[in-house]
């Protein structure tokens, strides 16, 4: 149905095809969810229940979809400042071993009730630091899940690890691509030596090189590399030398993420002072000349931090429309579901969000007694998978096509959404969106700001929920 005629009022103005827009984006600069899930991680409650996970399990059995194992690893040789992930901090290697059999007894509880016979053709070992597990509890883990789950053994597999240069074997990357993996993601955030000095992460350049190289010659077909911007003492000309040092490694992916300051909800932040961190003018310039760079070098701007090559899979599932986003970000494999092991790990399936325990002894006391490690989770209405879907599209493909929205879920859009287009007007007005007669579009300026347009959406936001969240930019 046409929409566009029976909401805005005024003329929108012309779509910009500038993707920087500086007075729109202080604008649009407030706090807001990431959108890994919607409903988001604190609409999760402890009224959701193992038993609650269980139902939810045997429903997703019953698809015969493909899986995505996850698997949290949640042990850190080194602590770094900035970090607000759930790990712990040791150097006590013999914990690996005690840690993959829980898991590994973890995955016979959930593959009994996902059904071990479908497809895991997405694995991935997060953390914490993945390499922290020496070579046999490496190679112990992967086989148990050989055992336990049907792993996609053929090309089409996604297999990827979350690397610290610094936690590298020799012969560690070698393993890898024996187990299986064929994608890799580096932690290298800066290569400046005074902000690397001051966030405790002391990773010379060449490593990180010479760990590019290596995967290489191994066959890994996709490497990205995490970099972060806010960090103390940097500065627009610093972060510019590690970019253009990053930019000439020609990695197929990159993250670009921004420092949120807590430190009064993550401890280790206290270490960084507030006095060594940029301005936010100077965060702003890092991050626009960021984006000016590796645009120019031929990255695909896929949305939410992250950038492509053109012909890395997550830049062809977007211009094919099979982009999809999950705990894990941006992902090609849309449909699915989410099998997560370890300590504080999300799970998901097609009606429901579920996580374990946080804190690493309630985990392995569950593990121990044969119990699911759930703790709190959120079951989906109607409502929250329809929002979810649009959600999904708008920050994935940076368009929605109404009739398709009416296929799937049998609602008219523009009535379904009357609210939302109308608080939406605002948005078109100042260039960001258009809302046509058969789809609704994000414009480049836009597409930086996709988690304010997407909470427009957010039922939950509208309640006025928001302060948990991080700032936008």
């Amino acid at each position: 149905m046409p929409v566009q005629s029976a909401f805005c009022q005024e003329s929108p103005v012309s779509p910009s095809t500038a993707f920087w827009n500086e007075s729109l984006i202080r604008r649009y600069d407030l706090s807001g969810p990431r959108y890994t899930s919607y409903p988001t991680a604190v609409e999760f409650t402890d009224r959701f229940t193992a038993a609650d996970m269980a139902e939810s399990a045997r429903s997703s059995a019953a698809s015969g979809r493909d899986l995505s194992l996850y698997t949290h690893v949640p042990f850190c040789a080194r602590l770094c400042y900035y970090c607000a992930c759930n790990k712990v901090v040791t150097r006590k290697r013999d914990l690996a071993m005690p840690y993959v059999e829980r898991l590994l007894r973890e995955a016979r509880l959930q593959a009994d009730l996902f059904g071990a016979k479908r497809t895991v053709s997405q694995l991935h070992w997060g953390g914490g630091t993945p390499t922290f597990l020496p070579r046999q509890a490496m190679q112990h883990l992967m086989a148990g899940y050989r055992e336990i789950f049907n792993l996609e053994t053929g090309e089409i597999r996604d297999f990827s690890i979350e690397i610290d240069p610094r936690e590298l074997a020799e012969e560690t990357l070698a393993q890898l691509a024996e187990l299986g993996f064929n994608r890799i993601s580096l932690g290298v955030q800066d290569f400046n030596p005074q902000v690397q000095k001051a966030v405790n992460r002391l990773q010379p350049q060449r490593m990180v090189e010479e760990v590019m190289v290596e995967a290489r010659k191994r066959g890994f077909g996709s490497i990205n590399l995490d970099l972060i911007y806010g960090l103390p003492y940097q500065t627009p000309a610093s972060f510019a030398e590690t970019v253009d040092s990053v930019i000439e490694m020609r990695p197929d992916r990159l993250s670009v993420f921004s420092y949120a300051h807590l430190p009064e909800r993550f401890f280790p932040q206290t270490r960084i002072k507030d006095e060594t961190l940029p301005s936010p003018a100077d965060k702003l310039t890092i991050l626009h000349q960021t984006i000016d760079r590796l645009l120019d070098a031929g990255y695909q701007y896929i949305g939410m931090d992250h950038f492509a090559l053109p012909d890395d899979s997550l830049a062809v599932a977007q211009r094919e429309g099979r982009l999809h986003r999950n705990f894990q970000g941006y992902t090609t494999h849309a449909d699915c579901d989410l099998v997560a092991l370890g300590v504080s790990a999300i799970g998901q399936t097609g009606h429901a969000y579920f996580q374990n325990a946080h804190d690493l002894e309630a985990w392995e006391a569950r593990i121990d007694a044969g119990e699911l490690a759930t703790i709190r989770g959120v079951a989906l209405t109607e409502d929250d998978r329809i929002r979810r879907w649009v959600i999904g599209q708008l920050i994935c493909q940076f368009e929605l096509e109404y009739a398709r929205f009416e296929s799937n879920w049998h609602h008219s859009f523009g009535t379904y959404f009357e609210e939302e287009l109308q608080r939406l007007c605002v948005m078109e007005l100042d260039g960001l969106v258009s809302i046509g007669e058969k789809k609704l579009v994000v414009h480049e300026p836009g597409r930086l700001l996709i988690r304010a347009i997407c909470q427009v959406f957010d039922a939950y936001r509208a309640k006025g929920v928001g302060q948990r969240f991080s700032r936008i930019i």
